[in-house]
């Protein structure tokens, strides 16, 4: 289980030690990032000569956490206090654009006492 600022969020069906009361319904959040020239430049350089790229790394990490936010507001307007089910999906756009989604099932839950 991951909580994100108070906010549940799990890849599984259900909640350990929470019973789910609500399905509020599918949530998503969706994000389009590219890097600017000059990190294209400097990723490039250097995949030349292989290891990490830690342009590209520190770029998808927020990109990660830009589409978690986001479903996390879209699961928050909708009533709902977790997402069940969580998944990320990744799609290139163009060689420079990367698309990142994540969805999931909004949800009621309460601590089971």
């Amino acid at each position: 289980m991951v909580s994100i600022d108070e906010y549940i969020i799990v890849s599984s069906n259900y909640i350990p030690g929470y019973e789910i009361t609500e399905t509020k319904g599918f949530v998503y959040g969706l994000t389009v990032r590219s890097r600017g020239v000059g990190g294209q430049i400097g990723a490039g350089i250097r995949s030349m000569f292989g290891g990490e790229i830690k342009e590209y790394v520190t770029m998808m990490e927020e990109t990660r956490d830009e589409a978690m936010t986001r479903a996390i507001d879209h699961a928050k307007a909708m009533g709902a206090n977790a997402i069940i089910s969580a998944r990320y999906d990744s799609n290139d756009i163009s060689d420079v654009m990367q698309e990142i989604l994540v969805f999931g099932t909004a949800v009621v839950a309460h601590k089971v006492e």
